[in-house]
């Protein structure tokens, strides 16, 4: 199995409501497809999203970095030769991790169906089914109560609530929330870099006065700040997540080496696809430290490359993987099943995409 061609489409799909963040805030999901052609007719699918002011990639820097630098790295190459592939993509360009992602997700696409297997089983076949919490917008209190009451109404036993907008407004968002959906259900709480550390120790120990129960409190500081990062777990009882500050399994092994952060947020377009996960999901399992999958806003071939990365690794447990259920439509053929908070795993080869709508 010989890759010939590679080639990408734009795909634009409008989300249900829109997306706000300490970050930004989207109205629809706008990503680059990848399709990767092979010479025995079998087609590895990809999708990257361009998230300019978390990873710094854009359409046209994705376009570009696929078309001119890693495309003409890999004509010619058997898919057979795995490990030569994903070496040469991660080393024909510096970061870009959105366009590797991409095209790692097509390669291992094609490698599991080269072998007839489901990727997921193929990377260790943990589990066929895994549960997802759902994000909640940063707004003003009320709607942000009322969007985590009807979130729970749906089944969903997790709520991922975004912060870091108005410090002193956060800790009134999430006592709104607390008390609209009760304490049956988990709260994690994700501020996107919005706080300095002795501001996030001091918003943090609020809540744990409050007796908010947050399971965990992701990314509070700036993400090249991981002394501000360690500042703040070493004074909250609250476990604190990495997410913005972990791209590559270097920046893994770094917090965990400073006990920096007590959980680590693994997403496959910070680490450039699933090859480099994989490499976080080890060290992970040597310092004991959990994981949880993670996704930008995407549409369902990337975050069913997430899926079965999650359902193969048992270090990874806790899942956040919603992009495909805030979408208005899904234009992608195959792949996971994704009903509400359960995400089942296909079964066919590879990751089961059959291609776009």
């Amino acid at each position: 199995m010989k890759i010939i061609d590679i080639k990408l489409k734009e795909i634009s799909v409008p989300l249900k409501k829109p997306f706000k963040t300490a970050l930004r805030t989207v109205n629809s999901v706008e990503d680059i497809i990848v399709e990767v052609l092979t010479d025995t007719g079998n087609t590895g699918y990809g999708e990257a999203p361009p998230t300019a002011v978390i990873t710094g990639d854009t359409k046209g820097s994705i376009t570009a970095a696929i078309n001119e630098v890693i495309k003409p790295s890999l004509i010619g190459m058997e898919v057979d030769n795995f490990e030569s592939l994903m070496s040469k993509l991660d080393k024909c360009i510096v970061k870009n991790t959105s366009a590797k992602a991409a095209v790692d997700i097509a390669l291992y696409d094609l490698y599991g169906q080269l072998y007839g297997i489901p990727v997921y089983k193929m990377l260790g076949g943990y589990r066929n089914r895994i549960v997802t919490d759902i994000t909640i917008s940063v707004n003003d209190p009320e709607q942000m109560a009322k969007d985590s009451v009807e979130a729970m109404n749906l089944g969903y036993k997790t709520l991922k609530i975004k912060v870091g907008k108005d410090s002193k407004l956060d800790i009134e968002r999430l006592k709104v929330v607390r008390k609209a959906v009760g304490y049956d259900i988990d709260l994690r709480i994700d501020a996107n870099q919005g706080w300095k550390p002795k501001e996030a120790v001091y918003i943090l120990k609020k809540m744990e006065d409050a007796g908010l129960n947050i399971e965990f409190v992701e990314q509070p500081v700036q993400a090249h700040d991981f002394e501000g990062l360690k500042f703040v777990s070493d004074n909250v009882y609250i476990p604190v997540m990495a997410d913005e500050s972990v791209f590559s399994p270097m920046d893994a092994a770094t917090i965990m080496q400073m006990r920096a952060a007590d959980l680590v947020n693994i997403k496959l377009m910070k680490t450039g696809g699933i090859h480099n996960a994989l490499k976080i999901c080890s060290l992970a399992e040597i310092y004991g430290v959990e994981c949880m999958i993670g996704c930008m806003l995407e549409a369902k071939v990337s975050v069913n490359a997430a899926v079965h990365l999650a359902a193969a690794k048992s270090v990874i447990t806790k899942i956040d993987l919603d992009g495909p259920v805030l979408c208005s439509e899904d234009p992608i053929l195959g792949g996971a099943v994704f009903n509400e908070s359960i995400i089942t795993v296909g079964e066919g080869a590879g990751f089961g995409v059959k291609g776009i709508k």
